[in-house]
């Protein structure tokens, strides 16, 4: 062979995956700086050998040592033989099988998509397109109870908000309740059962969904079953919900049993592979749903739970409730959760990650935080990639404006704190998925890592950032009023390391957007490759300023400057 190349795939999510009635998105990854053409040669299954159908593939981008090719192939049997021929710009070529890489097409042999099964289509709810999420942290929110939070739809609502989520409510002995106590009762601390669903009801009024913190991972010392244990030691009938190393059971000096993190005694983790337990907290998970008309689950610890179980809930709950939004608290990459068969979506700490470094630290630059991002997005499948939190902070780090005072490049990054942390949140009301806004940061709420990142809510106004908080404002009534910020898919546009600046674009059918970042203290002038745009006249729809879209496309950008080009 005369030149051998980095290539991966594989025949299933997220490398092959359905994306609607008879089509499939295969992604390949190749060899960075090859300057490799792609092309997928594909079929019926069942066709004669040679009938394969030819499609040039779409470079994505770069996600550092691999690039990223994508192609939607289409079938109306619902099923495909293909693979993949890559030619580079001296006309060397092989081709790639499920037998490897060869310069002969019959020994790389061929790729089988069997059949398209309706369960292997991730169904996310209808309306998380439409979704803004606002975090609360209920014990720190407005009098700290379910009505102060009712009394403050009306201030969410202005904000553009269009679903809360509330961390735990139910009754526990701590301030953060994820220590269980009673699964089936509010804390008498936040209100009761009728506080809820008139939040519900209220939030619904003024189209706000509202999704509420399960902890199934472990519960509280002080829940039933395991007092229970406690007392009567190998003797209960719920010794089996937990896992016991020793009786009798001891909590000092060391927990004779498992619980989550290491050693939190008031936290005994739950045996989800029991029957009892697992039936028990999925009727508590419809419970809440039928009783209170709550609109999902942001699922704790999830990735420390059997998948097993979460297979078994996502099917009942979903046989149920279908439009029922599932969220699983997963702090590293979490594809294997994010297959059909578990969750909608995950927290997305990932991306979260990249943002710090690349706006708040600036440890990063364009380039790299450019390869995070299509890394991070490569890992699912686009159904997923829609329902992903995205957040810059929540109630377990430290504030994002913490982060960008004590972070940046300069003697002065305090003074551009603020600005990268409006950059920030440019990128996160721009980019794909659901963005989650901790409450405060829309006001400016400083604070390091729990305890102090769950500061009470600033209410006074003397105390609040209004112009952050009216640029949280404008950035969400663009979303909203934009299809291709909500519904397009994202795709790198440039990135420009000396000038610490980068740009990408949404695409929705023939409407296409350019998004541009200025993450430095100097303004520029940027001479661009226009992207494809049937428009003559860009107009930035932050400031209204208007741009010739020539042959080559000339931008003024300010300091810490962003364009939202339509």
């Amino acid at each position: 062979m005369s030149q051998k190349w980095f290539l991966y795939h594989t025949c299933e999510d997220p490398f092959a995956f359905p994306v609607g009635h008879g089509v499939l998105k295969l992604r390949l990854f190749v060899q960075s700086g090859q300057q490799l053409s792609c092309t997928v040669i594909h079929s019926d299954r069942y066709d004669s050998p040679g009938k394969e159908i030819p499609l040039l593939m779409e470079r994505i981008g770069s996600a550092g040592a691999y690039e990223i090719h994508e192609a939607m192939i289409k079938t109306d049997t619902k099923r495909s033989r293909y693979l993949f021929y890559v030619e580079n710009t001296s006309g060397d070529y092989l081709w790639y099988g499920e037998r490897g890489i060869s310069e002969n097409r019959e020994r790389a042999g061929s790729f089988q998509y069997a059949y398209f099964h309706r369960s292997e289509a991730l169904e996310v709810p209808s309306w998380i397109s439409d979704a803004i999420t606002y975090q609360i942290y209920p014990s720190s929110y407005n009098q700290g109870t379910l009505q102060g939070i009712t009394d403050k739809i009306p201030y969410l609502q202005e904000l553009g908000i269009t679903v809360i989520y509330m961390t735990p409510i139910f009754e526990s002995p701590s301030e953060h309740k994820y220590d269980t106590t009673d699964y089936y009762n509010i804390d008498p601390a936040f209100g009761d059962l009728d506080g809820l669903k008139k939040l519900v009801s209220v939030a619904h009024q003024h189209g706000i969904k509202v999704v509420l913190d399960a902890v199934f991972n472990h519960s509280g010392d002080a829940f039933f079953a395991f007092k229970d244990v406690l007392q009567k030691g190998e003797n209960s009938l719920y010794k089996d919900w937990f896992f016991i190393h020793s009786y009798p059971v001891t909590q000092s000096p060391a927990p004779s049993y498992e619980t989550f993190g290491k050693a939190e005694v008031s936290m005994p983790k739950l045996n989800m592979d029991h029957v009892e337990v697992a039936d028990y907290m999925i009727d508590v998970a419809k419970y809440w749903v039928r009783e209170a008309g709550i609109d999902g689950w942001r699922l704790d610890v999830a990735n420390e739970v059997n998948p097993l179980f979460w297979a078994r809930f996502r099917k009942e709950l979903k046989a149920d409730y279908p439009e029922l939004l599932l969220i699983g608290e997963i702090m590293h990459a979490s594809g294997p959760w994010l297959r059909g068969d578990q969750f909608d979506g995950t927290m997305n700490y990932v991306l979260r990650d990249a943002m710090l470094e690349f706006y708040a630290e600036q440890s990063t630059g364009p380039a790299r935080f450019m390869e995070q991002v299509l890394h991070q997005e490569a890992l699912y499948n686009d159904r997923a990639n829609s329902a992903m939190f995205q957040l810059i902070g929540s109630h377990d780090t430290l504030r994002f404006m913490t982060a960008c005072k004590q972070g940046g490049r300069g003697w002065d990054r305090e003074s551009t704190a603020e600005r990268r942390m409006r950059l920030a949140v440019f990128f996160q009301l721009t980019y794909v998925g659901i963005p989650m806004i901790y409450y405060g940061d829309e006001v400016g709420m400083e604070g390091a890592t729990d305890p102090h990142c769950r500061k009470p809510m600033l209410w006074q106004e003397q105390d609040q950032n209004t112009e952050l908080f009216k640029w949280y404002q404008q950035l969400i009534s663009l979303r909203m009023s934009h299809d291709v910020l909500r519904k397009g898919s994202f795709h790198p546009w440039f990135t420009d390391e000396a000038r610490n600046v980068l740009g990408y674009v949404r695409k929705s059918g023939l409407h296409n957007m350019g998004l541009i970042i200025n993450n430095s203290p100097n303004s520029y002038q940027l001479e661009l490759s226009p992207y494809h745009s049937n428009k003559s006249v860009l107009t930035d729809l932050l400031s209204g300023s208007t741009f010739k879209n020539t042959d080559r496309l000339y931008l003024q950008i300010d300091p810490f400057g962003c364009l939202m080009l339509d």
